[in-house]
């Protein structure tokens, strides 16, 4: 399929969640991803350099309260290497060499547009329309997280005892995160974009990272006019459903799921789509018919012809919002 047939059967299916034309104004046009990332090799998600991010929460039992510490993929974490990817997918195919300098990035660049971050010579704001939010593991950090330590150097040739060296924390490979990535006021192009991101990009966590290998497990593609359900939510609702496998949620089976040693990955990405789905019946929010076929579509070929006409639809848009902002100067 190319992809102009592409655009016209999907295009048109979600003509309530997409734009025609780019705009500086949120006017409630919703497509959400909804994902489940899965670790593939240990990754380091820490903001003070050394101790792993994770969160003090609670889930509700039949018969009490059940407090938990999940670690969490901030949105950061997932923006970053995201736009890292897009940058590279972008100077591959398009030859737009762009920055990730938040002064520097170029103005005919549909990822710096679509991201809010292109620099005009009037300082102008552009509105991010890529929504991230922090995930949350499923279990508790303490099966997930591992300290490493490592002989200080020259231990070999020291003649008293040494310190060893602490490394960050390791979140362990397995771990799964439950997420959704929205696009608000997006083209079809622009989500063919993201669609493309998410499936080639494979490391997230420190920029400079040699691990933290992640498989993107695309589970639905939606649209309407409004947001879906929070990610600890989704995260949460998951445990408590495998908890309810055999019966009642009680605080030990809880428990049992919070702290087991592992998760089975296609369960996992069963009942995450089952939670989301059952959680947005109430809200105006519609699951993409045959979503699997525009995701399995999604190339090289079909992101660089999107990428084509979108910079043509982002350096209008962008000279249009920098005109009105220094008429407004």
């Amino acid at each position: 399929m190319n992809y102009e047939e592409l655009k016209d059967k999907f295009g048109k299916s979600m003509a309530e969640g997409l734009v025609d034309e780019l705009t500086n104004e949120p006017s409630a046009h919703y497509v959400h991803i909804l994902l489940l990332r899965e670790l593939q090799s240990s990754a380091i998600f820490t903001t003070n350099g050394q101790d792993a991010d994770i969160a003090n929460v609670g889930i509700h039992a039949e018969d009490g309260f059940v407090e938990y510490s999940p670690v969490m993929m901030f949105k950061r974490k997932q923006t970053g290497s995201d736009r890292r990817k897009g940058k590279e997918l972008q100077r591959n195919l398009l030859g737009i060499d762009d920055t990730m300098s938040v002064n520097e990035m170029k103005q005919d660049s549909p990822e710096s547009i679509l991201y809010g971050s292109a620099a005009g010579e009037e300082a102008i704001s552009v509105t991010s329309r890529v929504m991230y939010d922090t995930a949350y593991s499923i279990r508790d950090s303490s099966v997930l997280v591992e300290e490493k330590f490592q002989n200080a150097p020259g231990d070999a040739f020291a003649r008293g005892a040494t310190t060893a060296i602490r490394e960050p924390d390791f979140i362990m490979p397995g771990t799964l995160f439950p997420c959704v990535v929205t696009l608000r006021d997006a083209t079809f192009e622009e989500l063919v974009f993201v669609l493309g991101v998410t499936k080639m990009n494979k490391r997230y966590g420190a920029a400079t990272s040699r691990i933290g290998r992640v498989e993107n497990h695309i589970l639905g593609i939606y649209y309407g006019i409004e947001e879906g359900p929070a990610n600890l939510y989704i995260s949460q609702e998951i445990a408590r459903r495998l908890a309810a496998v055999d019966g009642g949620i009680t605080t030990d089976r809880l428990r049992k799921v919070l702290y087991s040693p592992t998760l089975d990955v296609e369960v996992i990405k069963d009942l995450t789509k089952k939670v989301f789905d059952e959680n947005i019946k109430e809200m105006d929010i519609e699951h993409l018919d045959n979503a699997d076929k525009l995701v399995s579509a999604i190339s090289a070929d079909i992101v660089k012809e999107a990428l084509e006409i979108q910079k043509e639809k982002a350096s209008k848009f962008f000279s249009s919002v920098n005109s009105k902002g220094s008429k407004g100067g």
